[in-house]
């Protein structure tokens, strides 16, 4: 009887797949998923508008903040691409010109799709504790939900619940009011 064995999934597997699909590298695993739905596109586009005048560009707000879509983060032997992050620019005075980050990002987005909300949950958020992020926001488009997630002491902590048409100041970015209701077909 002859073992198949699997080997690893590496960075080159994921630079094979098709530009149409999203591809992450999660623990030796190849994931890839679709392009976003509307839903999702519409809810991170509209969560993006939201927060990078106040606090990218600084205008009606704190300022920063580095707030980018999609971007490939390297975290350890993982590739992941959130749909949103945002770096305090105390801790990266100079934004890379580079094709991925190594530096973890202070917060993030993931807005959940039914094909990517159990990886988001199960696989991402355990290496985004790992990796010192602070704040994780997984938004759902279609129960129009935000959860905002808190690291403390090694741990995730429920920091809020939003939903449906809640106007919100929500961790780290409540120094201005989101209205959730935008986010949402």
């Amino acid at each position: 009887m002859t073992e198949l064995a699997l080997r690893p999934a590496t960075y080159d597997d994921l630079l094979k797949v098709p530009d149409h699909l999203v591809a992450e590298l999660i623990d030796g695993e190849l994931y890839t998923s679709p392009r976003p739905a509307s839903r999702h596109a519409r809810a991170s586009s509209i969560l993006l508008a939201k927060l990078i005048n106040p606090f990218d560009s600084g205008d009606g707000g704190p300022g920063g903040w580095w707030i980018v879509v999609e971007p490939e983060l390297h975290l350890g032997a993982n590739a992941i691409v959130p749909d949103l992050a945002g770096w305090r620019r105390e801790r990266m005075p100079v934004f890379p010109d580079a094709a991925a980050f190594d530096l973890a990002p202070d917060w993030l987005c993931e807005v959940q799709s039914p094909s990517t909300a159990r990886i988001d949950r199960v696989k991402k958020l355990p290496i985004y504790r790992e990796h010192q992020v602070q704040h994780v926001w997984l938004v759902d488009p279609v129960d129009k939900t935000l959860e905002v997630l808190r690291l403390e002491n090694g741990r995730w902590v429920v920091a809020g619940n939003y939903g449906g048409d809640d106007v919100v100041r929500a961790e780290p970015f409540d120094a201005v009011e989101i209205d959730l209701r935008a986010l949402w077909i």
